[in-house]
């Protein structure tokens, strides 16, 4: 029988094990200074990045169409070219 102490430990080897496997699965790029950390949506009107920009941990959705990469970091709008997000997403 396991103890309350062994099943707690599992549980938490468990949630660090998932929560490793999601960071895992972000990707980055560097653009302006800011790194940002994201996953890769495919919608109807094409692909969106979302995710938070560093080093200030701020919001951002962008959608990605046309090799132009735009919408809105933090309080921002954004523009630039595909390329310049070094491998954030390729049409």
């Amino acid at each position: 029988m396991l103890s309350k102490f062994m099943i707690a430990t599992v549980a938490v080897a468990a949630a660090t094990t998932a929560a490793h496997a999601e960071d895992a699965a972000k990707q980055r790029f560097t653009h302006e200074g800011y790194t940002y950390v994201y996953k890769v949506k495919d919608t109807k009107a094409g692909k969106v990045i979302s995710g938070r920009r560093y080093p200030d941990a701020v919001a951002f959705n962008l959608a990605v169409k046309n090799g132009k990469v735009s919408g809105v970091s933090g309080n921002e709008q954004v523009a630039f070219d595909v390329e310049d997000a070094r491998g954030a997403a390729s049409n």
